[in-house]
Parts: structure tokens; C-alpha cells; sequence
């Protein structure tokens, strides 16, 4: 049987090294400290309530579930934050995570993927876990790109 954590992970790191963290970045980049924390309407987040909740759900599912560690999360703050945090505080938040991430891919093998772990919806293999902070923050990459576009008025140039 063929090693498939390997090229697996790899792929894993590319969808959030190189495919949503840029977008992301591009986004903040494009924004003004303001537009990171306006909401279309009171029931709606802006992007630095998805920030935050990106660190904090990726923390959890991947550190936390996948990789054993203790993480301590406050995800009703998370959406409940009104700013101004700034966008560099941000970024920097996220990529630290996700430098952890990182070191927890660099951990797994094909048995690691297969072992189950208590979280939230019961117990998940750690593959689970991760495809599902993959997932998630595709989705909120998506949502960040949608209100950069609403606030800017224009068409970003995000490479795919």
C-alpha cells in the first residue's frame, strides 16, 4: 500500500500556504482598517470577526483534535468583537497559527491520519479533522474575498 499522508499533507499545506492565505493577505491589502470591520448588516461579520474565527477554528480542529494540543477558545468572542483590531494584528494572529499547523502536518503519517479523536462531533479520525478546517477556511476565504469585493467596488486579481 502506497504512503498517501505524504502527498496528502502536501496538498493540504498548498490549499492554505499557497491558495487561501494570499487571498486573504490580497484582501487586507486592498482594504482600509474601517472596511476590515464593517458588516453588511448587524446580523452579518465582517472580516475581522472572520479572521478571528478562522484562527480560532483552525486552532481548534487541527491543533486541537488533530494534534493533541490544549487549545483554549472563546468562539462566541470571536464573532462578538466590534474592532479595532488592526489588520497587521490580524494577519500576524493567523499566520502564527497556521505556522503551528504546519509544524502538526509535518507530524502525521498514514497511522496518525486513521486515529480517532474526541472533539466536538464526537470522535473524528484526525483526516476528518483536517479536511474539515480545510473546508472551513475555504469557505471563509470566500466570504472575505465576497465582502472585499463589496467594499472596494472592483474585481480583485486573486490567482486560482
Amino acid at each position: 500500500m502506497t504512503d498517501i499522508a505524504i502527498p496528502l499533507l502536501a496538498d493540504i499545506r498548498a490549499f492554505f500556504f499557497e491558495d487561501y492565505l494570499p487571498k486573504i493577505v490580497r484582501c487586507l491589502d486592498t482594504l482600509d482598517e474601517e472596511s476590515v470591520w464593517w458588516r453588511a448588516n448587524p446580523e452579518s461579520n465582517s472580516i475581522g470577526n472572520l479572521m478571528l474565527h478562522l484562527d480560532g477554528s483552525t486552532r481548534i480542529w487541527v491543533l486541537g483534535v488533530a494534534g493533541g494540543r490544549r487549545v483554549v477558545r472563546d468562539r462566541d468572542a470571536e464573532f462578538a468583537e466590534r474592532g479595532p483590531l488592526a489588520k497587521s494584528a490580524l494577519m500576524a494572529r493567523l499566520r502564527a497559527t497556521l505556522a503551528e499547523v504546519d509544524e502538526v502536518l509535518g507530524l502525521l503519517n498514514d497511522a496518525a491520519m486513521l486515529e480517532r479523536h474526541p472533539s466536538t462531533k464526537g470522535d473524528v479520525t484526525v483526516l476528518w479533522a483536517i479536511l474539515h478546517a480545510v473546508e472551513h477556511f475555504s469557505m471563509h476565504t470566500g466570504q472575505i474575498i465576497l465582502i472585499t469585493k463589496l467594499r472596494t467596488r472592483s474585481v480583485l486579481q486573486l490567482s486560482s
